[in-house]
């Protein structure tokens, strides 16, 4: 038995579900769970090392978005002292994109009314975005999370918009042989 995750578009649902379910009657797929994101507003918070995005959506649409890049050094192969010295370079400049991103979604996402919180990009940088007590309302929110995006830009931060609201179907497979 295989499982996958499909994204539907909230608007073609039905009919997506009303061709799969004549589809599969004795098929070999059938549907083992249906995961709706109904919520509206959204605030989104993307990161990653070479960049970020923050936004709002409201009915699908961004209404409110900021994006932009911060270097954070990759890592390198030198040993010893330097191998630390960069480390702590990597760290500080992770520090810094934290801050920034944080300072942006705080100015962003204040009083947006947001219901639902999206987030994407690095699963720890995101986390620690968070963490900054500013954005203490968004914590509690419903969550989405969409960690297998590029670097944030905005086209990528539009795309997030419309896999946030999709209705996310788990697909179960029996194995033919």
């Amino acid at each position: 038995m295989s499982t996958r995750v499909v994204e539907v578009a909230p608007e073609r649902y039905d009919r997506w579900r009303t061709r799969f379910d004549e589809n599969n009657v004795h098929g070999p797929q059938r549907v083992a769970g249906v995961d709706h994101f109904d919520h509206d507003p959204l605030a989104l918070v993307l990161v990653r090392r070479g960049g970020y995005a923050v936004g709002v959506a409201v009915a699908g649409r961004l209404t409110a978005h900021k994006t932009g890049t911060r270097y954070v050094q990759s890592r390198t192969a030198a040993g010893g002292w330097s191998q630390q010295r960069f480390a702590r370079r990597r760290g500080n400049q992770a520090d810094e994109l934290v801050g920034a991103v944080a300072d942006h979604a705080a100015r962003v996402l204040r009083g947006s009314g947001a219901h639902g919180l999206v987030l994407g990009g690095d699963r720890a940088l995101a986390g620690a975005v968070l963490d900054d007590d500013r954005l203490a309302a968004l914590r509690g929110l419903p969550r989405r999370e969409i960690y297998d995006l590029p670097d944030p830009r905005l086209a990528v931060l539009e795309k997030a918009v419309l896999r946030a609201r999709a209705v996310r179907v788990t697909i179960e497979e029996e194995r033919q042989g």
